[in-house]
C-alpha cells in the first residue's frame, strides 16, 4: 500500500457560545484536516487546529509546513510501517507539532484500517466508551453558575472550570460553579498558566478550605516555570497538573525529575500525534504518574483521534475532551459518537469516519 495523494482542507464549525480562556476567546473552531489517499483507495483523515497561543501555528504555517515540508516526504510510502514513519515525521521539521500531528494521524487511520481494526485496537487495546468532562468557560460567576448547573443536569459528572485570568475574580467564580454543581461534582481548574507559584497554592488552599472538591489544578504557572510547578506540587495535596510544559517526552522526563507534575495532560497537537504520545505515556508510567488526554479546540476528527489514545493506554484516568459537544453541529459522518459525558468510539477500521461535510479544499498535492 502507497500513498498516491495528499490533500488539506479547511473546516469551520460554529460553537453554542463563545469559549474564553485565560489565553483566547473563540466563537468558532477554524481547523485544517489532512486527507491521505493510498492505491488501494483507503483514505486516511488528520486534523491541525491553529492555536498560535500554545503551539505556535497559525493556520499558514501549518498548511505551509505540510504542503512543503511533510507531505513530499510521504508520498509513495507505506502508511503501515509505523516505526519508520514515525522517525521521517519527527525530523521532516522542527516544532510544528500540529502539522506532524495530522500526518501522523491520519497515517495511524490507514494502518488501522488496512489490518481491518479501531485504531484503538491496533495501538494497544482497551475500552471503547470513554467519560469526558465538560469545561465551563470564563464568563461571569452567575453565567458560569448557569452553565455548571445546566452540565449536571446532563449527566456531567466532572467539570472542568476555566480560571487564570483575575486571581480574586478566579475565586469567586469557581466557588459559584461549585456551588452550582453540588458538593458531589468534582472539578479541574486550569489556570492556563495564568497565575503565579504562591498565588497558586492561596488559591487552592482557599478553595479546599470552602470544601471545594478540586480533582486536579491544571498548569497554575507560567510552562517554563517548573519550579513553581513543583513548589505547587509539594504544597498542595491536590494533583498538579502539567500541560503546556510537556510537549515532547523530553519534556516529560524533564517535568517528572523535577517532581513538576502529579499528571501529564497528553495532547497530540503538542506531542506530534499519536506516536510520540505513546511514548510520554511510557515515560509517565516508568515514574508511576497518570496520565490525561485532552485536546485543543478540535472538529471530532482530532478529537477521536486522541480519544482512540485514550482507551488504548491503561496509564490514563482523566479524559478531557469536550469540543464536539461544544460546537454547534458535527461535520464528521461516522467515528465516534459524542453523547454528552459519553464518547462511544466506532468499531469500524481506523477510526471509522466515512466522510466530513463542509470541507474547503486549500491544496491538493500528488
Amino acid at each position: 500500500m502507497k500513498i498516491i495523494s495528499c490533500r488539506i482542507h479547511q473546516l469551520t464549525v460554529p460553537l453554542k457560545r463563545p469559549f474564553v480562556t485565560a489565553l483566547r476567546t473563540l466563537e468558532e473552531v477554524t481547523t485544517n484536516l489532512l486527507t491521505l489517499e493510498t492505491d488501494t483507495g483507503l483514505t486516511g483523515y488528520g486534523e491541525a487546529p491553529p492555536t498560535v497561543q500554545i503551539t505556535g501555528e497559525s493556520s499558514e504555517t501549518i498548511r505551509g509546513a505540510l504542503a512543503d515540508l511533510i507531505i513530499p516526504l510521504f508520498l509513495g510510502r507505506d502508511p503501515r510501517h509505523i516505526e519508520d514513519n514515525r522517525l521521517v515525521l519527527k525530523h521532516s521539521v522542527k516544532g510544528n507539532t500540529s502539522a506532524k500531528a495530522a500526518m501522523d494521524m491520519a497515517l495511524y487511520d490507514l494502518a488501522a484500517q488496512s489490518y481491518d481494526v479501531p485504531v484503538h485496537l491496533f495501538i494497544g487495546g482497551g475500552r471503547r466508551e470513554l467519560e469526558t468532562d465538560i469545561t465551563i468557560s470564563t464568563a461571569p460567576a452567575s453565567q458560569m453558575a448557569d452553565d455548571a448547573r445546566a452540565a449536571v443536569q446532563e449527566g456531567y459528572r466532572v467539570l472542568k472550570v476555566k480560571a487564570g485570568k483575575h486571581p480574586d475574580e478566579d475565586i469567586e467564580r469557581i466557588l459559584a460553579v461549585h456551588h452550582a454543581a453540588g458538593p458531589e461534582i468534582p472539578l479541574r481548574i486550569d489556570a492556563n498558566q495564568g497565575w503565579r507559584a504562591h498565588e497558586a497554592v492561596r488559591i487552592i488552599r482557599h478553595l479546599l478550605e470552602q470544601q471545594v472538591p478540586i480533582d486536579l489544578v491544571e498548569q497554575p504557572v507560567r510552562a517554563d516555570d517548573l519550579e513553581g510547578l513543583a513548589y505547587a506540587v509539594k504544597s498542595l495535596s491536590t494533583a498538579v497538573a502539567a500541560d503546556e510544559s510537556v510537549f515532547s517526552p523530553a519534556d516529560a522526563i524533564r517535568v517528572l525529575q523535577n517532581r513538576s507534575a502529579d499528571v501529564i495532560n497528553i495532547k497530540l497537537m503538542k506531542s506530534g500525534g499519536i506516536a510520540e504520545a505513546l511514548t510520554i505515556c511510557r515515560i509517565a508510567e516508568t515514574f508511576k504518574v497518570p496520565c490525561m488526554v485532552g485536546c485543543m479546540m478540535e472538529s471530532p476528527v482530532g478529537v477521536q483521534a486522541a480519544g482512540h489514545l485514550a482507551a488504548a493506554v491503561q496509564g490514563v484516568t482523566r479524559v478531557d475532551l469536550d469540543p464536539p459537544v461544544l460546537c454547534a453541529e458535527n461535520p464528521v459522518m461516522g467515528g465516534a459518537e459524542f453523547l454528552k459525558s459519553r464518547i462511544i468510539l466506532s468499531d469500524e477500521p481506523g477510526f471509522g469516519i466515512i466522510g466530513i461535510r463542509g470541507l474547503k479544499e486549500i491544496a491538493w498535492i500528488r
